[in-house]
């Protein structure tokens, strides 16, 4: 594992960030880092931190710090250690492990850190009762031991301290260093420690450091050091080059293998035990009542003691579900093991509601998030599949029962009158609507979304597609393929006739779905934005081929059965198709004419085709906002100026990859059921004439444009970097790439958190488009 940190050697500009960014309040772009001129003259350092293990628990560790600057610099790097507070959770306060200096034997030049946790014993109050061992740090060359202790500075953050706290705090190591203090604990013992490396690096020049943390007592702890380096890398690039596809080049190697960096880096310990939060993990500091009536409330069971993929460990340090999900697709490419268990672990009862819902993010679980969880799990199912030829059924099934809970919750939570129609709420696209949709409407008004009947609709396909799988060993399942199968076509069909009612989700006139705010006294106002909202009803789809159902005689009766006596609900959701000789039965809810309409309109460059995949929003509504009382959707390619939502509010324009990922894997689909001769007239340029392209060729066209953010142009200039001088043209940045959260839909520059994972979804690109 290796990382790089570029780290200025001027004062960092803290207040300057933050005076400009509340100047512009929220208008324009980000004032960020670059943009304050820190890094003018390249006078930075290159921080690249390398992990190589000797064995599972024994971590050899080299920093290695550049002077990119045209001057000598001075730098203090601090590797640090420490235990995790518990001691203090009970009363009397529990045993408090201590690190401490011990000699490091032979050489002279060795220093070593000592944590002592011989006597702690596992840890209580949790599930899994664990100890960790006792372990050495061992640092090559001169640094000096530094020692504190893991508590927080109750003076600085309370304005008091008690009489038994400890004078050495959390905060002691950057008050001795740069404020001078007289801080640190000169018995050279603590809960927390560091070794001080202090030096001058010349320009252009680098220095090494060394260390070495271990369970095991060396005499010669660094004397294998470099073969454990050059061994560990050895066998990555023989990982990684099983894992890249054959033909890809150099470029599409590299953009794949930085992707999944993005991954591995991403995981992290995540520790949130609710019940402990709401009441608070200290005796001596209990929370404020208030806490109690604040979010998450209702997860009380929630605890969680697991390694999970962030959505950015940099700027998203915490857990959210459905970007969860999306990284798992790439993840499953390198670890398929692991990208199984974080979706187990969603359906774990220590995450899963009892009531069956999945939590959403940590800043409010009962949120509600798109559906996603069944088609992942399929789909990393399939990938494993198909990579490895072992299909883990037993995966599947456990997934699956639990996900029938979830389904359950669902169906009771957003159906308000049982017609099929869904008002999910939230569901992820943060300001993409008129009206903020994680809050009751003043007047009894109900919105009833596109998006969410759309997922409602691909949630039944998913779980139709797992029963029959698992009914291949188990017909027991058939009977719930049937019942995934009629729900299924309950909710296309109410998305289009709504129960005779003079309106619909689906607009004959303009050719798209659209949201419908249905009033207290059942009058209704359409509200006719074209984004996302309307275009997710295509991701719910499948194929049924007539050969291909002869196992499954059950199902195969029902549906036969269900097409003849409930025709008129099924002519809404289904269409028949005969690529290469074989009937095939279409699940869409659009029909062939109407999914021609709306592609017509994703793939036009003056709606929602971009150079570089799919807008959020379509581009007439720069010319042609949206208006709604006093709320209005225009079209805003980069960061947005509406905060409906608050915090990263940009889905009126921005490109988004999960949901571009989603649109490339509809369009697959659509190719497969329709075949190659289903064409569609698009315009992917600016030529007046418009171009005849079968589905195939669409998402390949798409999968491209979204690959190509990452690739050099014919100017050698990267779309992610925009107009940054340092990364479009340094050597030592322009390669170094960043998988930002979104991307400007015109000139497709990376915006909001830099090492987002769901982005990650390009080397799943890669692996299936381009080779």
């Amino acid at each position: 594992m290796r990382y790089l940190y570029k780290y200025p050697q001027g004062r960092f500009p803290y207040q300057e960030l933050i005076d400009e960014n509340r100047r512009r309040a929220g208008k324009g772009p980000e004032y960020e880092l670059l943009d304050t001129g820190i890094f003018n003259d390249e006078r930075y350092f290159d921080i690249e931190v390398e992990y190589a293990k000797a064995s599972p628990d024994d971590i050899c560790i080299r920093i290695t710090a550049f002077n990119r600057g045209p001057e000598p610099a001075p730098l203090h790097v601090l590797p640090q250690l420490w235990f995790r507070n518990t001691w203090a959770w009970s009363e009397p306060r529990g045993y408090e492990p201590r690190i401490k200096l011990i000699d490091a034997g032979q050489s002279t030049k060795t220093t070593c850190l000592f944590a002592d946790n011989s006597e702690r014993g596992p840890l209580p109050g949790l599930l899994f009762p664990y100890q960790l061992a006792s372990y050495f740090l061992y640092a090559d060359g001169d640094c000096t031991p530094l020692f504190t202790d893991n508590e927080t500075n109750q003076q600085r953050v309370y304005g008091t301290s008690s009489i038994d706290t400890t004078p050495y705090t959390k905060d002691a190591f950057h008050r001795y260093l740069i404020d001078g203090e007289a801080c640190i604990n000169p018995a050279q013992s603590g809960s927390k420690a560091g070794l001080h490396f202090q030096m001058t690096i010349p320009a252009g020049e680098y220095v090494q450091l060394s260390l070495r943390l271990t369970p095991e007592a060396s005499e010669a702890p660094f004397a294998e050091f470099a073969s454990v380096f050059s061994q560990r890398k050895a066998e990555t690039d023989a990982f990684y080059n099983k894992i890249h596809p054959v033909n890809a080049d150099a470029e599409l190697r590299d953009v794949q293998r930085q992707a999944f960096a993005n991954l591995l880096w991403n995981k992290q310990i995540y520790l949130f035990d609710v019940n402990k939060w709401l009441k608070g993990d200290s005796p001596h500091a209990p929370p404020p009542t208030s806490r109690l009536g604040i979010r998450n409330r209702h997860w009380m069971h929630l605890n969680s003691m697991r390694v999970l993929i962030m959505p950015d460990k940099w700027e998203y340090p915490w857990f959210a579900a459905w970007d969860l999900g999306f990284a798992c697709i790439p993840m499953a490419l390198i670890d398929p093991e692991f990208a199984k268990e974080q979706l187990r672990l969603m359906l774990f009862e220590q995450f899963q509601h009892p009531n069956g819902q999945i939590p959403a993010y940590e800043w409010e679980f009962s949120d509600l998030n798109p559906p996603v969880h069944a088609w992942v799990v399929w789909r990393v199912y399939n990938m494993e599949k198909r990579g490895h030829h072992t299909p883990d059924r037993a995966f599947l099934e456990r997934c699956f029962h639990k996900l029938l809970i979830n389904f359950a919750w669902w169906i009771n939570k957003v159906d308000s009158r049982g017609n099929n129609v869904f008002e999910g709420g939230f569901l992820g696209l943060d300001n993409i609507t008129v009206l903020d949709r994680s809050q009751p409407l003043p007047a009894g008004e109900v919105l009833e979304q596109s998006d969410a009947t759309g997922w409602m609709a691909m949630y039944c396909l998913n779980m139709m597609r797992i029963a029959l799988e698992l009914a291949e060993e188990n017909k027991t399942y058939e009977g719930l393929a049937t019942k995934f199968l009629e729900h299924y076509v309950y909710i296309g069909a109410a998305m289009k006739q709504m129960g005779g009612r003079n309106y619909q989700l689906w607009d004959q006139e303009d050719g798209f779905f659209y949201d419908v705010l249905r009033h207290a006294d059942d009058s209704f106002h359409k509200f006719r934005v074209r984004s996302l909202v309307g275009l997710i009803p295509l991701f719910a789809v499948e194929r049924l081929e007539t050969n291909w159902m002869q196992p499954f005689p059950n199902f195969r009766a029902n549906l036969n059965w269900f097409l003849e006596n409930r025709s008129f609900f099924a002519q809404f959701t289904h269409h028949i198709s005969s690529p290469h000789g074989q009937t095939t039965y279409v699940l869409s809810i659009p029909d062939q004419n109407q999914i021609k309409r709306i592609l017509a309109r994703v793939f036009d460059r003056n709606e929602f085709l971009s150079e570089f995949g799919i807008r959020s929003l379509s581009k007439i509504h720069q010319q042609q906002p949206f208006q709604y009382g006093t709320g209005e959707v225009g079209y805003e390619p980069a960061e947005a100026e509406s905060k409906l939502k608050g915090g990263n509010s940009n889905w009126r324009g921005p490109i988004w990859f999960p949901t571009g990922f989603l649109m490339i894997e509809a369009l697959r689909k659509l190719n497969k059921a329709l075949g190659d001769d289903f064409l569609i007239e698009v315009h992917l340029d600016d030529k007046l004439t418009p171009v005849s392209m079968s589905l195939g060729g669409l998402a390949e066209e798409l999968a491209k444009r979204m690959i190509s953010l990452f690739l050099p142009d014919a100017n050698q200039h990267r779309p992610i970097y925009g107009n940054n001088p340092n990364f479009q043209q340094l050597p030592n940045w322009r390669d170094h790439l960043l998988f930002h959260e979104y991307f400007h839909a015109e000139t497709g520059q990376g915006l909001g958190a830099s090492h987002q994972t769901w982005t990650s979804l390009v080397a799943t690109l890669i692996d299936e488009w381009l080779c």
